[in-house]
Formats: structure tokens, sequence, C-alpha cells
């Protein structure tokens, strides 16, 4: 086991209430990971998002770009604002060019059930929720990304676009996330998410899958059209385990799926690819509610815990598996005991105050 790393970590905090959450997120990595811990994290903040746009004409400058890829991991507030938009109407978005510049081919959105959390479904098995979302996060319906099109105000395309060596990587990824849940008591299941009765496409990443699980006999297989999907993760989510998916049907499962935890500030994410880490909460930068500190931290400070995660497999760091499975069990902790609370699940207490006492629970 290696020990007393230093890890340099590009910190993006972005628009709205991205830089609170980050906040909080820095805090407790900070008291998680002090004297002791058998590594350190140095922080570069970076300028990027809409009010980079805003300010400089530029969402993220190509020194910002180089800096962010020279470090060991990459993390993310939300960024984005709805004023704020480029010419053809669609808003900046600079953590889909770092997804696609850098090679992200694995979106990876946990969704798990914890005691003392808002959890809508009336069904008592709602408490075993313990999922993972994968999904495929540089192709599929965004590679349309700034290339689709109008033709005489009659026509609108957009094109889908799948490619064996982007699905390989994702389902390996997938298989090899299912046996690490195994081993941490997880079903050790991956179910393919598509639409393969209908499109090509989706026919296409439905065999690649198949292939790929004939390479990892020891993982269940199963298939799910995704119209089914959307069916069955509101009747009985507790079932599933890890989903892999395209990119549009992730995004939007993995909305649907953070509902049933509390929303949207219970929902950490990581992109990942061969090479690099961006470690994002996945909720939108909120404007409506920016600079009034009562954003739910706890989205951002689940996201530093699945970085730590990710730098402890990457680089045989065991310590920092250990701050992130801490991180994680503190936050656990303070749902548990009901109190304090963040507004969007019912409570009255902000950002800093919910920060402070996972800090506590630490």
């Amino acid at each position: 086991m290696t020990s007393n790393r230093r890890f340099h970590i590009a910190v993006m905090p972005g628009d709205g209430i991205g830089p609170e959450v980050i906040d909080a997120a820095l805090a407790v990595l900070g008291a998680a990971t002090g004297d002791g811990a058998g590594f350190a994290l140095d922080f570069e903040h970076l300028a990027a998002g809409a009010g980079a746009w805003r300010d400089t004409g530029t969402a993220m400058s190509e020194q910002t770009f180089e800096r962010a890829k020279a470090a060991d991991a990459i993390l993310l507030g939300a960024m984005g604002l709805p004023d704020v938009r480029y010419p053809d109407g669609t808003e900046i978005a600079p953590q889909l060019d770092l997804r696609f510049r850098l090679g992200l081919y694995a979106g990876v959105r946990p969704v798990r059930a914890l005691p003392g959390g808002a959890r809508p479904l009336a069904d008592p098995r709602g408490a075993d929720i313990d999922l993972v979302i994968v999904r495929e996060s540089t192709e599929g319906l965004f590679a349309s990304r700034g290339k689709g099109v109008v033709e005489d105000d009659r026509v609108a395309r957009d094109t889908m676009v799948i490619t064996r060596e982007t699905c390989e990587r994702l389902f390996d990824a997938s298989f090899h996330l299912a046996r690490r849940r195994r081993a941490r008591g997880g079903r050790g299941r991956v179910t393919c998410v598509d639409k393969s009765n209908v499109f090509a496409s989706m026919a296409f990443f439905r065999r690649i899958f198949d292939e790929c699980a004939a390479r990892h006999p020891d993982i269940e297989a199963a298939h799910h059209y995704v119209d089914a999907a959307a069916l069955d993760l509101v009747r009985k989510p507790w079932e599933f385990d890890v989903m892999v998916t395209e990119n549009m049907f992730g995004d939007i499962l993995s909305d649907l799926t953070a509902a049933l935890v509390g929303g949207m500030g219970m929902a950490p994410s990581a992109d990942i690819g061969d090479g690099h880490g961006v470690f994002q909460p996945a909720h939108g930068s909120a404007p409506d509610i920016a600079g009034r500190g009562i954003a739910n931290p706890l989205a951002a400070i689940q996201t530093a815990a699945m970085m730590l995660d990710w730098l402890a497999e990457r680089h045989g760091v065991e310590a920092c598996a250990e701050a992130g499975r801490r991180i994680d069990a503190a936050v656990a902790a303070v749902l548990a005991a009901g109190s304090p609370r963040p507004a969007d699940l019912g409570g009255t207490d902000g950002t800093e105050t919910v920060a402070r006492a996972v800090i506590a629970a630490l």
C-alpha cells in the first residue's frame, strides 16, 4: 500500500449554488484527510461555467482545461445558468466538454436509501434501494450536441452514435463495478437498459453487451427495455444492482432514481474514463436559491467520497478508500439522527450547518 501520497485536485466551483456546496465538500474533505490520514489533497481552484462565459467569453479556457487535465482528479460544482446561453439557445455546460475531451465514457450515479433519508415509496422495501446507474457519457444521442440541424424551419435532426470501442469499455467497467459491489454485499448483477426492439443502434448496443457478459460469467447479466425499466424503478427498484444504458436514457433514469431517495440533493455522480475522473453532484445550479445558504450539500459531500474511492482504486492508496467510507458513514449518521436536516428533505437547516454536522460525525 502506498502512503503519504499527495494528490492534486482541480476544483471548479461553477455557478449558482455550486460554490456553496463545493465549499461544504472541501470542508468535509479537510476534516477527513487531516494529519495521519496517510495521504494529502492539494486543491487548485479554476474558473469555468456560465459565469465565466458571461464575464470572459470563454466557458473554460484552454489553460484551465490543461490544468484540470494534469490533475489527479477534478471536482466540480454545478454549472450552467438558465439565462446565460450560447447563440443557438443551448446552455453553457463545460462539464460536457470535459466528458468528451477526456474520454469520460462512464457516468456513475449511485442511488442508495439511507436511514432517516426521504423515501417517497410507501413500500417498506424502499429502504433496500441500493443501485448504480452507469450512463454512457460521450456518445448516444449526446454525440449530436452542437451538430444538430434544423432544415428550412420544418425539420430538425439529431443523430445517435453507438460505437463498439466505447461500449466494450463501458460494459467491462460495469461488470467490474458489479464485482466490487458484490464483495461489499451487492447482488452481482448488471442490467442492460436499451430500446433494442425498435432501434438498430440499440440492438447493436445489446449485442455488444451480451458479448461482454460472456467474458464475465461470474456476474449475472440481464436486459430491460428502457420504458419497462422506468416502470420497474418505481414498482420495485430494490431488485436492481448495476444498470448500464445509453447517454440520454441514463440522463433521464438517473434523475428518476434520485427522486426515490430524496431528490437531486442526494445524487452524487462521477464521470470516469481510462485516465481521468470528474466528480460532480448531479443537481443543477439552482440560481433561485443561490446565495441564500440553504442548498443541500450532501450530494457534493458524497461525490467527494466517490472521488476518494476512485483515487484509492486507481493508485492503490487504501487510506483514500477508508476516508471515503468514513464520509459516507458520517452522512448516514447525520440523516439517521434527524437533525440537522436540509430544506429539500423537509428540514430548515442551511448548507453550513449540515456540513458542520457531517464533520462532527466524522
